[in-house]
């Protein structure tokens, strides 16, 4: 059999790969960037890709199981991931397959009904949750967000949850794949809530909301694939980071306009309380005849006009984005 490599595959041999997943009930991941298929003449026996550091869409032709075919299409991944400089690898399947990727060296993280997430660390998240802060307290409330970039609206969800806490961690997505480099939401976030004792900021590192937390390229419908995600993504949020730290509040702030952010946050809803946990859902704040939100910041920023900006953010932010660079 050969090796045939693609970052990524296009045109007809891309078509000929999502035919090949749809027969293994996988459907293919648009952010992949690079795939391998092991092939036989013209036909594909098996197949993996990489999304980053996120091992996915990896498949055996069910005429060729049981052949060590996995472990060739993995150990090609794992050589291209380590070529990129990715040691930190995480890895989706299905529950069933759990013991096969287990002798490849992955280890769980967490699963749902249909998805399993592991990662080529033991016990990787729970390390990481351990080495963050956790002032003592007795109301120990949450909110994860991207800040995206940090807005009013985001101060004040913050500030009014603090109202209801003795610590109040504000999780900042760790990964670059906004407009806005991480390192930068997260310092902004420090500034912006730096007059609320309460407060702690923390990095989500990969384990929420995150390429390697969002799994639904394998199912093939979209309201199942946005319930899978959901809820795998929460339950490493009760499991690794609420429990350890003591966490009883999730806050989020209501959404008027995404329905993705507003069904996810019915499911938390349902799905954390089981775990003790409270969500609150706080009305957003509005100003110029509308909500303050990042999305409606990063508009004003494409129009060009900076001066609207300057009522939507605070003064950090407003720094930041009138000497970044200029207006998109």
């Amino acid at each position: 059999m050969d090796l045939v490599y693609a970052a990524p595959f296009r045109g007809a041999a891309l078509e000929k790969l999502k035919d090949f997943l749809g027969g293994c009930g996988i459907r293919y991941d648009d952010a992949i960037t690079f795939s391998v298929c092991l092939c036989e003449g013209d036909a594909i026996a098996a197949s993996g890709s990489l999304d980053g550091n996120v091992l996915k869409c990896i498949a055996v032709s069910p005429a060729r199981q049981n052949e060590g075919l996995t472990a060739t299409v993995v150990t090609e991944l794992i050589k291209e991931a380590l070529r990129q400089g990715r040691r930190r690898l995480f890895l989706f399947t299905k529950p069933g397959n759990r013991e096969r990727f287990q002798d490849l060296g992955f280890y769980p993280v967490s699963e749902t009904g249909e998805v399993l997430l592991m990662e080529n660390r033991k016990d990787g998240v729970r390390a990481f949750a351990a080495q963050l802060p956790r002032p003592p307290g007795n109301r120990i409330g949450a909110i994860v967000a991207n800040c995206n970039p940090f807005t009013r609206g985001h101060l004040y969800l913050i500030e009014t949850a603090a109202q209801d806490c003795d610590v109040l961690h504000l999780f900042i997505l760790s990964e670059d794949k906004s407009e806005f480099p991480a390192q930068a939401r997260r310092d902004l976030a420090i500034r912006g809530t730096a007059h609320i004792p309460q407060v702690v900021v923390q990095p989500t590192g990969p384990y929420l909301i995150s390429a390697a937390t969002f799994p639904g390229y394998f199912l093939k419908d979209s309201a199942a694939a946005r319930e899978a995600n959901g809820s795998l993504d929460l339950k490493i949020f009760a499991e690794h980071f609420a429990r350890p730290l003591g966490i009883t509040r999730r806050f989020v702030g209501s959404e008027p306009y995404s329905p993705l952010t507003a069904a996810y946050n019915l499911q938390m809803g349902k799905l954390l309380p089981s775990y003790g946990i409270k969500v609150i859902e706080i009305p957003r704040l509005e100003a110029g005849g509308g909500p303050v939100s990042a999305s409606r910041v990063r508009a004003l920023l494409k129009a060009g006009d900076l001066e609207a900006v300057r009522d939507l953010v605070p003064p950090a932010t407003y720094r930041y984005l009138s000497g970044r660079r200029p207006p998109l």
